[in-house]
């Protein structure tokens, strides 16, 4: 009794922490159920009001929400699944293969993660339409495959696993694709998973890069799409607050489900090696 009255103003001081942190997404859940007007009257509402559906139709009117929500599921899920293949087996060749420069290869893969994502907006951008991939989602998935964070996450979850495991695999005549994707990358699925959550998110948030590579409403991600709704005399706040609230739901339900190997995978990738 007398630990858990010391204890008290720790989870008192937790829950308000996460009070504060729930409350600008219950803003939004409010917001995206009252028109503009609504939004800004006094006082403010702090009940969902009865637009929802009126919001949902003039999102849809407006960007073609079903469209862009598409596209952003296909680019965001076949990024996630080429970039963790890439991720696992660079992180297995630097943790298990010895071979000249591996140390200064590894180097120069986290060196990668100092540069600042902007300072390769224009080469990358040069590059895209010297090969013709202007407004094409390939240009959206293939320059970003080789995750540096991924290859060191990968990495060292493979750190540790046994070696004579994947000599003794060897010798009974697996294939090094065989026994990388048999019996070494079971042992890191909690590492693998939160790599999955970790370049879902990241894919499906990324905004600046979609934006410069397309042009045409057809192939708009959630978050250029999103962008389209702030004008420059009127910004439609009701429908931007409904399109966030349905574009972050996918995210916080893959978390939720997810939780435990995210936090787990990434402690793990910490105190490894």
């Amino acid at each position: 009794m007398m630990q858990i009255l010391r204890r008290s103003p720790l989870y008192v001081l937790l829950v308000l922490g996460a009070v504060a942190s729930l409350v600008p997404f219950l803003w939004m859940v409010i917001a995206s159920t009252h028109t503009t007007a609504s939004i800004f009257a006094t006082p403010m509402p702090l009940l969902p009001g009865g637009e929802l559906w009126n919001n949902l139709a003039r999102l849809q009117a407006d960007t073609g929400f079903a469209r862009v929500m598409l596209n952003s599921v296909l680019v965001a899920v076949i990024y996630t699944a080429f970039s963790c293949i890439v991720s696992a087996m660079c992180g297995y060749g630097l943790a298990k293969y010895r071979f000249r420069g591996r140390g200064l290869m590894l180097g120069g893969v986290l060196l990668t993660m100092m540069i600042p994502g902007q300072v390769l907006l224009v080469p990358l951008f040069q590059m895209m339409a010297s090969v013709g991939w202007i407004n094409s989602f390939q240009a959206l998935i293939l320059p970003f495959l080789a995750n540096a964070f991924g290859i060191f996450l990968m990495r060292q979850a493979f750190l540790d696993f046994p070696d004579s495991l994947i000599e003794s695999a060897r010798i009974d005549g697996a294939s090094e694709i065989k026994t990388f994707y048999r019996i070494v990358l079971p042992v890191a699925r909690p590492q693998l998973a939160a790599l999955v959550i970790y370049t879902f998110i990241s894919q499906w948030n990324s905004f600046i890069w979609p934006l410069l590579m397309l042009n045409s409403e057809e192939k708009y991600t959630l978050p250029v799409a999103l962008n389209t709704m702030v004008g420059l005399s009127r910004v439609d706040y009701s429908g931007l607050m409904l399109g966030s609230l349905l574009a972050t739901l996918p995210l916080l339900i893959v978390f939720l489900l997810f939780q435990k190997q995210f936090i787990s995978g990434l402690m793990g990738g910490a105190v490894k090696g």
